[in-house]
């Protein structure tokens, strides 16, 4: 299974939008948003690709009401976890949070496939030592939202657990 990893988008609209549609065109099957989305209504540039999209709150919380709102719609394709999550995906656990320090401790658990982050707009894509004996992928996406830093998402295979930072480019779009 492909996904989409991305963070930070900071109601850049555009940016998210050509992010998705990049990968939606790779064949990605899922969308995991490590937070600062801000504006719930942000996500609905992203209804017409009909992805399931998974998303945490970052710092820039926006209206978490209103988050929880669209989630909770009938065939909404949006699921709103709150502060962090723990799913799993093609037989993968996957955790995703807003915070790297906090990434970093719970990939050295051992008890997740994959975990993801935002928050610092830094893309990285790394193995983390964990207690088990063995390593824990660890994947900040960077920002979408080009905010600060170039923009950027990562694009995964959670099959094979390789995963790439790819820019965001608006020429495509």
């Amino acid at each position: 299974m492909k996904v989409c990893i991305l963070s930070d988008s900071h109601d850049n609209r555009a940016l998210l939008e050509a992010a998705v549609r990049e990968a939606a065109d790779l064949g990605v099957e899922a969308v995991l948003h490590c937070g600062d989305l801000v504006a719930p209504s942000t996500l609905n540039v992203l209804k017409p690709f009909g992805l399931p999209i998974h998303v945490i709150h970052g710092n820039n919380t926006g209206d978490l009401y209103m988050m929880s709102r669209i989630a909770g719609k009938p065939g909404s394709l949006v699921r709103f976890y709150g502060q962090d999550a723990g799913i799993e995906l093609a037989g993968r656990r996957v955790f995703l949070v807003h915070y790297p320090h906090y990434a970093e401790a719970l990939a050295t658990t051992g008890d997740w496939d994959l975990v993801c982050c935002g928050h610092d707009h830094k893309a990285d894509i790394r193995d983390v030592r964990n207690i088990k004996g063995g390593n824990t992928r660890l994947v900040n996406p960077g920002t979408v939202g080009g905010v600060a830093a170039p923009a950027t998402w990562v694009l995964g295979d959670l099959e094979t657990m390789e995963f790439e930072v790819r820019p965001v480019s608006l020429e495509a779009a």
